[in-house]
């Protein structure tokens, strides 16, 4: 899985066990990658990353790396990512091919690189990187686990004026074309009252799909309603009836949860 921060208006992107890439964030710098084989080159760098796999790499080649120290700030030295990695077994940094390439390392030594770069564009790093990891936890706090939201019903859909964004609008059979007849857009228009291309055209600078940014509820009544849509598939009910149906279920249901919320929250103050 792919994040993505923006510091200082350079957009970088951060894969799996929070490694981000180097590689954008020289992108916007002349001669850029040039400067993370300079950054790697140098001394103190090395002894870093040595450091740094010793604590956590249990296969680091500690003699090659002896090695490569001794030679580090000798005219003819020379590093690249790819022979740091091949002669050391090294993990901290990594160096992809493909869709998401370039060179990437663990956050704590992209913070040190970031450090090279310039002291004020490490602190904006460390800022927007905090806030992303944040945004995870916040996001599995609330809306994600559906079974603790059941349980408890505690978060912030209570007024009026969100309630009337959640809830769909009612689709009549003469309002179902068959343009929609697809089976996960056909969920969307019941549930959220468009399909997905919609949803990408309204919202063009949000990442991912209209169900990421679903509240727990929906999610709650979205499984509903693919349980229900398979039945009536097997029933042979036409398109057209199981899109008015499965709307006036979304309707219903979600309806039902967040009076239920809105009552819990008030039971709680009181």
């Amino acid at each position: 899985m792919k994040d993505k921060i923006v510091v200082q208006n350079q957009e970088i992107r951060i894969i799996k066990e929070d490694y981000i890439s180097l590689t954008d964030m020289v992108k916007s710098i002349e001669n850029g990658l040039v400067l993370i084989e300079k950054w790697l080159r140098n001394k103190n760098t090395i002894e870093f990353l040595g450091i740094w796999e010793e604590i956590y790499n249990p296969d680091f080649n500690s003699p090659e790396f002896e090695g490569i120290k001794n030679e580090a700030g000798l005219n003819r030295f020379s590093l690249s990512v790819k022979m740091w990695i091949n002669k050391t077994n090294a993990i901290g940094i990594v160096a992809k091919a493909g869709r998401y390439g370039g060179t990437y390392a663990h956050k704590d030594i992209a913070f040190e690189f970031a450090s090279w770069i310039s002291p004020q564009f490490k602190l904006y790093l460390i800022k927007e990187f905090q806030r992303l990891k944040q945004d995870e936890i916040e996001k599995q706090k609330i809306g994600w686990d559906i079974k603790r939201t059941l349980a408890k019903m505690n978060y912030h859909i209570h007024t009026d004026a969100i309630k009337s964004n959640l809830i769909p609008p009612n689709i009549t059979k003469n309002k179902a074309p068959h343009i929609y007849a697809n089976e996960a857009d056909l969920l969307n228009i019941a549930l959220f009252g468009m399909t997905a291309k919609e949803w990408r055209e309204k919202n063009p600078k949000l990442e991912g799909n209209i169900r990421d940014y679903s509240t727990a509820e929906q999610l709650l009544v979205l499984a509903n309603l693919e349980n229900l849509n398979a039945q009536l598939i097997k029933q042979n009910i036409s398109f057209e009836e199981r899109l008015v149906q499965l709307n006036q279920v979304a309707i219903e249901q979600l309806e039902l949860l967040l009076n239920y919320s809105t009552k819990s929250l008030g039971d709680e103050k009181g």
